[in-house]
């Protein structure tokens, strides 16, 4: 009984496993990971949330605080939480409407969703949704990457060639950065370039290093000594020292149907991109992800950074390899990596002041740029256009309708992907293998010998209430186009489930095979599907003795009969 309790603990909260089988010898490792990750955050977390139109501070309260509370219940040793850039541009698209204009209760509706995040990951992992959330498929997920990254993209420009910019979705935006290109300030665009420039080179020569805090240093040095402050160059400004005041978020600011959407949206992309990292990491050091508790380990990050007056926050692939590469062994480095962004809250917060903006700009370009996968949409267009037609429609509704509702209605679009594959599946009409007793499908086998007076059919799918009339249908168009056929075979060996529709379908093609007095029979039906092909009474239509046989065993012995019947 101990023993079980004591797993069960463990379970829901990790740390009792891995604090119990902490090893000395991991504490450098996880030390050198987590102040690796702080300098890594530093830039970052500047950089999104501005992008998401908070003040810089609260990005680095969602690293410091995310980090803490993911530590404690998350299951990934690997994993690292904080602000993304599709969250981001999400909490700007959306709160911006909402908080009509004033900068407090923006701040406020955006530390509400944090919150909502969390209260919506305890409802997922109480009544384990994760298997809801693996209904987006891969391909979505792809074409709303893109989407999202080009739109990104396309917010960052006007911050890095000198203009105002402006827009509600990615078509708005480019047609009014377009009329505002007489108007680059070329001292912003040389700034910005360069320091793109700089960091996809040293993305590429120093992987893992802390190219982005160099830079920054660097920028505010420069920025500094050259006074382009005084010289129309955006920057920063002053950001307040000290930690965050803990607090509860403001209730009451929006009603349910509005805040639903948004922390829905969040949990969904928080979630699917947080547990696909994990699960890479996971694979790579050998030890199990717990996807439910995955849920747990978000909602606890989202409700620290709520209570930190900070916005929702996820697990990035980025992050987490930065944290990975730098040697991480446990969650013991988010910790370290909390405690070092605490004290540059602390101590080190003027340095920033001269920050040139475009340098944060250039910052989210060279994290977000990678989300645009050409390769893998080519791919699709030639293994799986049904695959690249998903994808296209997650990205045209992201730059369309913006990252809300593109996440949205891409989930929609992955759950209509899946009905759409499952209502038409593939009817394999069975011949026999020269030279043997087996048979295959006709279609996908030269040479196959064709059964004479038989139509032997396998759905390769369950037979449901979205496929069973299309299975029926394609039996009948082979039926009209065989004459003299005398025996239909069902082999459902392929059909692992089947509801009452597909039953139904199998009376309708038992009583229009009578009709035409040929007889009709089933096999390979797995026990389930008997179960419920004798519930439906199909035994008194069909020989239930023969549900069992191997369609090999039943043609054998019609072949038999037949030849006996010969002589």
């Amino acid at each position: 009984m101990n023993t079980i309790l004591k797993l069960a603990w463990t379970r829901f909260f990790p740390p009792a496993g891995w604090l119990g089988a902490y090893k000395r010898e991991w504490l450098p490792s996880d030390a050198i990971a987590g102040i690796t990750l702080a300098a890594y955050a530093i830039p970052v977390s500047l950089a999104y949330a501005a992008l998401a139109g908070l003040p810089p501070q609260v990005g680095v309260y969602g690293y410091m605080l995310g980090g803490i509370g993911y530590a404690l219940l998350g299951s990934s040793r690997q994993l690292a939480i904080g602000p993304t850039s599709a969250i981001s541009l999400m909490i700007a698209a959306t709160v911006g409407a909402l908080a009509g204009g004033d900068a407090l209760r923006y701040a406020q509706i955006a530390s509400l969703a944090a919150f909502a995040v969390a209260v919506l990951c305890f409802i997922a992992w109480l009544f384990k949704l994760s298997v809801l959330v693996r209904l987006v498929s891969d391909s979505i997920l792809v074409g709303f990457k893109a989407g999202a990254g080009l739109t990104i993209i396309m917010s960052q420009l006007p911050s890095l060639l000198g203009v105002a910019g402006g827009g509600h979705n990615f078509f708005d935006r480019a047609i009014k950065l377009g009329g505002q290109l007489g108007g680059i300030d070329p001292l912003v665009l040389a700034i910005g370039a360069v320091a793109l420039l700089l960091l996809l080179l040293g993305e590429r020569l120093l992987p893992g290093k802390p190219v982005g805090i160099t830079i920054v240093a660097l920028a505010i040095i420069l920025a500094t000594l050259l006074g382009l402050p005084a010289l129309g160059v955006p920057v920063t400004g002053k950001i307040p020292e000290g930690l965050p005041a803990l607090g509860i978020p403001t209730f009451g600011l929006l009603e349910f149907d509005d805040l639903f959407p948004l922390a829905a949206g969040c949990v969904l992309l928080a979630y699917i991109e947080g547990v696909s990292a994990a699960r890479s990491f996971a694979a790579k050091h050998g030890y199990p992800l717990d996807v439910r508790q995955e849920f747990l380990g978000l909602g606890a990050a989202n409700l620290a950074a709520a209570l930190g007056h900070g916005y929702p926050v996820a697990g990035g692939l980025s992050q987490s390899a930065v944290n990975d590469s730098a040697g991480a062994r446990t969650p013991l480095a988010l910790v370290i990596c909390s405690v070092a962004l605490g004290l540059c809250l602390l101590f080190f917060t003027g340095l920033l002041t001269n920050l040139p903006k475009a340098v944060l700009g250039a910052i989210v370009f060279a994290a977000v740029y990678r989300l645009v996968d050409v390769r893998a949409l080519l791919r699709m267009w030639q293994v799986s256009r049904i695959d690249f037609y998903a994808a296209a429609i997650a990205l045209i509704s992201v730059l369309l309708l913006g990252i809300l509702q593109g996440i949205l209605l891409a989930s929609i679009a992955s759950i209509f992907l899946l009905l759409a594959r499952a209502s038409r599946p593939n009817v394999a009409f069975l011949g026999r293998l020269p030279g043997s007793g087996r048979y295959s499908d006709s279609a996908r086998h030269e040479g196959v010998e064709p059964l004479v007076g038989i139509i032997a059919f396998r759905p390769e799918a369950s037979l449901l209430y979205i496929n069973a009339e299309t299975i029926l249908e394609t039996v009948l168009i082979a039926l009209r186009g065989a004459p003299g056929v005398r025996l239909v075979a069902c082999d459902l060996s392929a059909s692992p489930y089947i509801d009452l529709a597909g039953a139904r379908m199998l009376h309708d093609l038992h009583d229009e095979l009578a009709s035409r007095r040929v007889t009709f029979c089933i096999v390979g039906a797995h026990a389930q599907l008997r179960d419920l092909l004798r519930a439906e009474g199909l035994a008194a239509k069909t020989d239930s003795g023969q549900w069992l046989r191997s369609l090999d065993s039943l043609l054998s012995d019609d072949q038999a009969s037949t030849a006996q019947r010969t002589v």
